[in-house]
């Protein structure tokens, strides 16, 4: 019979194994923390279950306006890489966060520290040198690049690249998740039929030289997925609130005439609104295309002036329901914007 003392010697031992197992299990995930649920989306796409991931940003908030807080460097504290978007997105928070953190390896040059934009192709990089007369501009380019599908494939192969400097011992793991997550992209961008007849590359490198039409006629190919679901509306122009949607724009043919935001980061003026306003009359501007955390009011305004839609969608992972990924995320804006621009042009027709 084992004494009750035996009893309890083997009980903790038992505990300690228990402990120890758990704490290597832990130990073999690669802690990640991101700055926005869009890359903690990719980062856990690329990683599978050899990461573990979270996000400082919730996906339903005005990253810019982010504070540094003691739970965000708690996260980073513990993390094994950080990953940002980069171009001075997190400027108000991340210098404090990862100071406080106290965690060297995650700072700026060090391995743990991925800045997600590298090789993306950049919108609205300034020409002339940049001060605070000029609003909210970011010197480096415009940080909202994730919008266009095909920085998201680039934003995947900056994580998996890192993640296999990190954990060369899981490079084939990365590699296969990362070259499934581009292919859920080229999937919904260009349609089953379309990669399944012509190389992922053969056909961004068309969307991105506007030749893509003429290259599936001479396949003999229907376009598809989400290039084909604005197609019809190639060259509308819309407004936007925030210099957040150029990506997105250009990607898909859409034009972008101006912001309710007179200079970026600056709320809509009486002044700016009255001329937007007449712009937008002049050329039957459909749409005005916003994000969910920004004020109705000078949307709504110049919408019952001028008969625009206002669009408000999120374009981060998780900013609503239908986002829940990346992937679905971007399925929800361009159905959305399809959707109103049809409604829109339908309605043009009925008036007219």
């Amino acid at each position: 019979m084992v004494s009750k003392g035996k009893f309890r010697l083997v009980v903790a031992a038992l505990i300690a194994v228990v402990a120890v197992s758990v704490s290597f299990d832990a130990a073999a995930q690669l802690r990640v923390v991101t700055t926005t649920t869009d890359l903690r989306c990719i980062a856990e796409s690329v990683g599978g279950d050899l990461i573990t991931a979270t996000s400082i940003g919730t996906g339903r908030e005005d990253v810019h306006m982010l504070a540094a807080k003691p739970s965000f460097m708690v996260q980073a504290n513990r993390a094994d890489l950080w990953i940002r978007m980069g171009l001075e997105l997190e400027i108000g928070f991340e210098p404090l966060v990862l100071e406080g953190a106290r965690n060297p390896e995650i700072h700026v040059g060090r391995r743990g520290h991925l800045d997600a934009s590298h090789g993306v192709v950049l919108r609205d990089v300034p020409t002339v040198p940049v001060d605070r007369s000029m609003g909210d501009v970011h010197p480096m380019g415009n940080p909202h690049y994730h919008l266009d599908p095909y920085n998201g494939r680039i934003m995947a192969r900056n994580i998996r690249d890192r993640l296999i400097d990190l954990d060369p011992a899981n490079a084939d793991a990365y590699r296969r998740n990362y070259d499934a997550f581009c292919a859920q992209i080229d999937r919904a961008m260009f349609g089953d039929a379309v990669v399944a007849a012509l190389s992922a590359d053969r056909l961004w490198e068309a969307s991105s030289a506007d030749t893509l039409d003429g290259l599936l006629d001479r396949e003999g190919l229907e376009p598809d997925g989400w290039y084909a679901m604005l197609l019809p509306h190639r060259g509308v122009k819309m407004v936007t609130y925030h210099r957040s949607w150029g990506y997105f724009a250009g990607r898909f043919g859409l034009e972008i005439l101006d912001e309710l935001e007179p200079k970026p980061g600056i709320p809509p003026t009486s002044r700016h609104l009255a001329r937007l306003a007449a712009r937008m009359e002049a050329l039957e501007v459909p749409l005005i295309l916003m994000e969910p955390f920004y004020s109705r009011r000078a949307p709504d305004l110049l919408a019952e002036r001028t008969g625009a839609v206002v669009l408000e969608v999120g374009n981060m992972v998780e900013s609503e329901p239908a986002a829940k990924d990346y992937i679905s995320m971007m399925d929800n804006i361009v159905r959305r914007v399809a959707a109103a621009l049809d409604t829109a042009v339908h309605s043009d027709h009925d008036n007219n």
